[in-house]
């Protein structure tokens, strides 16, 4: 019989095969024996394509970072920065781990530059001055990250789900104390079609909104 071959230990498998053990176990079950146990191969030999724990996770960031979509750049800078904010929320559902990873490496890669520079050119294009540029980046980034971690939190993942907590809460208010909190779980939270992500494109268009007028101005 033919012997099977295994594919040749490369950096890129590397750092796809951390991903994937990142995202079915946690990035706290990281370790380069775990992830030599997965590729089938040494824990040595993960050290000829990363020098360390830390670029490892420079390079898991990176793969992250490519997966989201570039500003357009035949499109007006706000159908540009909502299309690049709605990737970057569908790729950290599926890398919920990288999450608080994004923006705290020292030594990005090239994805990960290349995001940063298209994402200033697209606002300093638009007219955006230098400092508003900063600005509006930061601000979007903050939503982008804040709203990822708030529904990575929430205690529920469905509507069903999310009924049944508020109808929860609101049977502690008996003597009927939090009128607003019950205002919003009847007419909002416990209704059928409730998805709390819907939240995002609301945030995101006020957001932008906001911007527009600071460039008009």
């Amino acid at each position: 019989m033919p012997s099977t071959r295994r594919a040749p230990l490369t950096r890129d498998r590397v750092l796809r095969a951390a991903v994937d053990l990142a995202n079915t176990a946690g990035i706290e079950a990281l370790s380069m024996r775990k992830l030599g146990d997965a590729l089938g191969v040494e824990a040595m030999s993960l050290y000829n394509h990363v020098s360390n724990k830390s670029e490892l996770l420079d390079g898991m960031v990176d793969v992250v970072f490519a997966e989201i979509d570039l500003p357009p750049a035949d499109v007006d800078w706000r159908t540009a920065m909502r299309t690049r904010a709605l990737s970057a929320r569908r790729v950290l559902t599926r890398h919920r781990w990288a999450i608080g990873l994004m923006e705290s490496r020292s030594a990005p890669g090239p994805a990960t530059l290349r995001h940063h520079d298209a994402m200033l050119g697209c606002l300093r294009r638009a007219g955006f001055t230098v400092a508003m540029t900063g600005h509006a980046y930061a601000l979007l980034d903050s939503f982008v990250y804040g709203f990822a971690v708030q529904e990575t939190s929430l205690p529920f993942d469905s509507p069903e789900d999310a009924a049944q907590v508020a109808h929860d809460i609101l049977k502690q208010d008996a003597a009927g104390e939090y009128p607003y909190l019950a205002e919003l779980a009847a007419e909002r939270v416990m209704q059928a079609d409730y998805d709390f992500g819907d939240e995002f494109e609301v945030g995101l268009d006020l957001l932008l909104d906001s911007l527009e007028r600071a460039i008009e101005r």
